[in-house]
């Protein structure tokens, strides 16, 4: 899929999801593309059950569409999540470093990163990271194993946290859905947090990576209070007040 069909469909996805149906034609006339073009979209996001196609439009395949799908996040935010990944870059400690990376946009963006260092491993459960970085020769790559999850192309559930459990990592970076100083790390699955919570626990030190949307925001999973975090690297859309109650509990919130 070219970019720019990418950014267009994500696009749709968020609307269909914010309001519940969308028309064809104004979404023509928003991206100037025909509505042809449109409808060729709309029956390929059918096709894969994430909305229903009506006579003029969409309406939502289900009464929420909480959380989409990573191949349709890439194009949300991607200049702030650019630059969040470039500053979690720069934070990593210099030198030989075991590092863990989550699922996410973001932490993908900052695997991309990588091909410059040396002296580094790298533990992930991301299936799209890990072939990201089997390209790689100069980097020792260790996937954790477990079962696939479309939505975030990651391996979850007993497997991959034993897999973890057997290792220590001085760095985690973990990519979340949400993040408030109340109910700290959120995502969208239990059995996700559940992994993502063994990568955390395994970290001497723990970087959180989430452009400004997220902060604020409660998921239906915990995956760690704030207590556990070290780093925030958020961008300057985050809510003010969001970010100064997260500093509240101890953490540096870095903002790009």
């Amino acid at each position: 899929m070219s970019r720019r069909r990418a950014d267009r469909v994500s696009a749709i996805l968020s609307r269909v999801s914010g309001s519940g149906s969308i028309d064809a034609g104004a979404l023509a006339s928003e991206f100037g593309v025909s509505t042809a073009t449109i409808r060729r979209d709309l029956q390929t996001l059918e096709d894969q059950q994430l909305l229903a196609r009506t006579h003029g439009g969409a309406v939502a395949a289900s009464p929420s569409l909480a959380e989409l799908p990573v191949r349709y996040r890439t194009g949300q935010h991607r200049e702030a999540k650019a630059r969040i990944a470039q500053r979690a870059f720069e934070l990593l400690p210099h030198g030989p470093l075991t590092l863990g990376l989550t699922g996410g946009t973001t932490t993908h963006l900052l695997a991309r990163l990588l091909a410059t260092r040396v002296d580094l491993t790298v533990v992930t459960n991301a299936v799209n990271i890990a072939a990201e970085l089997a390209l790689r020769p100069r980097l020792k790559l260790i996937m954790t194993g477990g079962v696939t999850r479309t939505q975030s192309y990651e391996l979850v559930g007993p497997i991959a946290d034993r897999t973890l459990n057997g290792l220590h990592l001085q760095v985690a970076v973990i990519g979340v859905d949400g993040i408030t100083a109340t109910g700290g790390l959120t995502t969208h699955d239990d059995i996700e947090a559940n992994t993502n919570a063994t990568m955390l626990r395994r970290a001497t030190q723990v970087i959180v990576v989430a452009d400004g949307s997220k902060i604020g925001r409660d998921c239906l999973a915990t995956i760690a209070p704030l207590a556990e975090v070290s780093t925030l690297v958020t961008d300057s859309t985050a809510d003010p007040a969001e970010l100064a109650a997260v500093r509240a509990t101890g953490v540096a919130v870095i903002c790009v």
